[in-house]
């Protein structure tokens, strides 16, 4: 006993004086600092030239501004780019919602050839090769970079991209004043009239459920959506339905980025007709317009803004 008091003396005298002659005291990194690093890093792209952050920018909600992402081969690809906060405990993860986990939400982009397109052998060998994330994955995991700790430290640190201080947020917190008139007129008009909360309800403003918008023809709008993971002809144009939290700053919108602002996509759910006119599968929810007025329109905008954490105001204020 006497050892141990002695031991943990020396220990705490040594921290004191590391401090007090400026040195720094260095507590191991974890999971997800680890994971946060990796994500800004492009050594997990083929050429060393994109990192995850590439295309879900943090600044813009972890989404990307394209209306499609852009890989290594600097040409576009098939989808937009979803934000990526408020993911923890989500059942399924990509527009078609082919993941089931963060984990393997992680994946996917490394190894897709028209994304990062990097074989997952030769990541693990670049990070073992590495003087830097050898020692860290050490000190995080006790075990040097494999697939699965890889993995875990990319999800660890998406899960930690959590949001909830919005003006919504405080307004249901209790302060009166957090949302503008419009906003509050939005909000009745989002669970009313206009009957968002029908897809867009919970929490996050998503049922994690998918729907077919009218988005899907077979023809110029010919992208499949969950079908291609089903194989269900009923799934045809079927995605899933993405969380409107900083909703604000993740523009363009929908899995094919054709909608450039609020405004269109309010637009087009106003009168889905008038803009895709053959439609397949389209929910029945949608054939009936909303016969929103203007100030309506601008009124749940209003409100769909509101839902964007503070941290983005100043994208917000950027918007078109």
């Amino acid at each position: 006993m006497r050892l141990q008091k002695l031991i943990l003396f020396a220990a705490g005298a040594f921290c004191a004086y590391a401090i007090l002659c400026g040195f720094q005291v260095r507590t191991p990194i974890t999971k997800a600092q680890l994971g946060e690093k990796l994500f800004f890093d492009p050594i997990l792209s083929k050429n060393y030239s994109i990192s995850c952050a590439s295309c879900h920018k943090p600044e813009f909600g972890f989404a990307d501004t394209l209306p499609l992402s852009v890989g290594i081969n600097h040409t576009p690809t098939k989808r937009n780019t979803p934000g990526i906060t408020n993911q923890s405990g989500r059942p399924s993860f990509f527009w078609d919602g082919r993941a089931a986990t963060l984990e393997d939400q992680a994946l996917q982009p490394i190894i897709n050839p028209d994304e990062m397109g990097l074989a997952i052998e030769e990541a693990i060998i670049r990070l073992n090769n590495s003087s830097v994330y050898l020692p860290l994955f050490k000190e995080a995991f006790n075990a040097a970079p494999d697939k699965k700790n890889l993995l875990n430290a990319i999800a660890a640190y998406e899960k930690t991209l959590e949001t909830a201080n919005s003006p919504y947020d405080r307004y249901i917190a209790g302060d009166d004043n957090a949302l503008s008139p419009a906003a509050i007129r939005g909000r009745l008009l989002f669970i009313g009239k206009a009957n968002c909360n029908n897809c867009h309800s919970g929490e996050d403003f998503t049922a994690d459920r998918f729907k077919n918008i009218g988005l899907y023809n077979g023809i110029d709008l010919n992208d499949a959506g969950r079908y291609e993971v089903t194989k269900d002809s009923a799934h045809k144009g079927f995605f899933k339905v993405p969380g409107l939290r900083n909703v604000a700053v993740t523009a363009p919108y929908m899995h094919n980025g054709m909608f450039k602002t609020l405004k269109e996509v309010i637009a087009y759910y106003n009168e889905p007709d008038k803009i895709v006119h053959n439609g397949i599968n389209r929910d029945l929810s949608l054939n009936t317009p909303l016969h929103l007025t203007t100030t309506e329109m601008n009124d749940l905008e209003a409100f769909l803004i509101s839902l964007t954490d503070d941290r983005f105001k100043n994208q917000i204020k950027h918007q078109p």
